[in-house]
């Protein structure tokens, strides 16, 4: 196979596919290890997709969100193995606060038969914990169409008279250097008031969201405790002086 035709396809299966490992391109492309390397390399050095430990992801605008339904099927088993983190650090009769995102999502059914009081700004959270007979306040505000998320001055307002025992975070990047991110400031700004409210916070975030950063910075990495499946090795060590991570057991 040329070498043009190899890095089209390469760029093809990114496009469906958002994230790649470099097993699946040498399988797909008869290709060597070196090859797959080298092909990659080039493609991030022109600026068409970003590497990570072991393969590469799509470049994503920094000011683009993908709508909810879209991220409910993305890396589901990563989000329950994060989820089952979560889980040990509730308590009976905790107030939590659950912010809206897809990992967060899948945190609920989980919470069936907890006795805790959970508040959120999620219209489509608010609904399933409501199904499975959860103590639930939802936020009032405007409603963000594309993660269903409330959001603005009333429900900032709302956050303000608030507190929690722990807060559960979504987010969209977390970097050593540029921290905590996501794209929509209205929406960052209510992660802002809600981690400023909780006694421990908590990111839940899986190994996709590691060296990527979003257009608007929620906070330092140092200001929660992040929940992953997996940090990649290149990221651990700086991150680690900065914050704690919690890896699941492997």
């Amino acid at each position: 196979m040329l070498t043009d035709e190899r890095r089209q396809k390469i760029l093809e299966a990114l496009d469906r596919q958002q994230l790649i490992k470099s097993q699946d391109l040498m399988d797909q492309l008869s290709a060597s290890e070196s090859t797959i390397r080298r092909d990659l390399q080039e493609l991030e050095d022109a600026g068409l997709l970003t590497r990570i430990h072991g393969g590469a992801k799509i470049i994503e605008p920094l000011g683009l969100e993908p709508n909810l339904n879209e991220k409910t099927f993305k890396n589901l088993h990563e989000k329950q193995v994060i989820v089952q983190m979560a889980l040990a650090e509730i308590h009976e009769d905790d107030i939590i606060y659950l912010d809206a995102g897809s990992t967060t999502l899948e945190f609920i059914p989980y919470l069936k038969g907890k006795r805790i009081v959970v508040v959120t700004n999620s219209v489509r959270h608010a609904n399933e914990l409501v199904d499975l007979n959860i103590e639930t306040i939802i936020l009032g505000g405007s409603i963000k169409l594309t993660t269903n998320a409330v959001l603005g001055n009333f429900a900032m307002a709302q956050l303000q008279q608030m507190r929690f025992n722990c807060a559960f975070m979504g987010i969209n990047g977390i970097h050593e250097t540029f921290g905590l991110t996501t794209p929509d400031p209205e929406e960052g700004a209510l992660k802002q008031m809600a981690m400023a409210q909780a006694e421990k916070v908590f990111v839940l975030a899986d190994d996709s969201k590691f060296n990527k950063t979003s257009f608007f910075k929620v906070a330092d990495v140092s200001s929660a405790t992040i929940l992953t499946n997996y940090c990649p090795a290149e990221y651990l060590p700086a991150l680690k002086q900065l914050t704690t991570i919690k890896e699941a057991t492997k």
